[in-house]
C-alpha cells in the first residue's frame, strides 16, 4: 500500500505535466547545492522547471499522464525538468550548462517531447533550434517576401512614369532658358 506522502509527489507530478511540453531527464550526481541552484535559476528563466524525484514516481506520474516512460533511461539519481513553453529553449540551457567546465557532471540522458522519446543526441539538436522568436520572426519574413515583391513590381511603372515626366520638365526648362 503506498504512503499518502508517495500518493501527494505523484499528484504534484502530473499537475506539473499536465502542462510540459518536455521533460528532460539528467544524471546530476557529482554536482554541489550552488551549481544546481544556478542552473534551476536558468531553467526557470528559459521557462522550465528542475525537479528530484524518485524514478518510480516519474514513471507513475508520466503513465497516468498518458506520456511515454523511458525505462531505459530511468535509472540511478535523475532530475526531472519540465519545459513549460519553450522545450528548445530549456534544452539549450541544458546543454550549455552541462558543457560548462566543470559541469560535466551533468549527463543528458534523453527526454519526452509529446508521444516522443528523445535521445540524447535528439536533444542536442532540439537545443540547436533558433528560438520560438527567431523561427517566428523567420517566419514572417518568408511570408513578407513575396508580398515586398509584389509592391516593388508594381511600384515599378509608377516610378517610371515620374522618372519620365521629371526630363520632359527638365528637357523644357533648358529650351526655355
Amino acid at each position: 500500500m503506498p504512503s499518502q506522502l508517495k500518493i501527494e509527489q505523484v499528484e504534484s507530478l502530473r499537475e506539473k505535466l499536465q502542462e510540459a511540453e518536455a521533460v528532460f531527464i539528467c544524471e546530476y550526481r557529482g554536482l554541489n547545492v550552488a551549481k544546481i541552484t544556478a542552473l534551476r535559476a536558468s531553467i526557470r528563466g528559459a521557462g522550465g522547471e528542475m525537479n528530484v524525484a524518485k524514478n518510480t514516481l516519474m514513471g507513475i506520474a508520466l503513465r497516468e499522464e498518458s506520456m511515454p516512460v523511458p525505462d531505459a533511461i530511468m535509472t540511478g539519481p535523475n532530475s526531472f525538468t519540465i519545459a513549460y513553453s519553450d522545450a528548445a529553449a530549456v534544452a539549450k540551457v541544458i546543454r550549455d550548462f552541462s558543457r560548462e567546465k566543470g559541469n560535466e557532471a551533468l549527463v543528458i540522458k534523453g527526454a519526452v517531447l509529446g508521444d516522443d522519446i528523445l535521445s540524447m543526441e535528439q536533444v542536442s539538436a532540439l537545443a540547436d533550434l533558433p528560438s520560438r522568436e527567431v523561427l517566428l520572426a523567420q517566419l514572417a519574413g518568408t511570408m513578407i517576401g513575396p508580398v515586398r515583391g509584389l509592391v516593388t513590381v508594381l511600384s515599378g511603372t509608377t516610378r517610371g512614369l515620374v522618372t519620365c515626366l521629371e526630363r520632359i520638365k527638365e528637357q523644357k526648362e533648358e529650351k526655355a532658358a
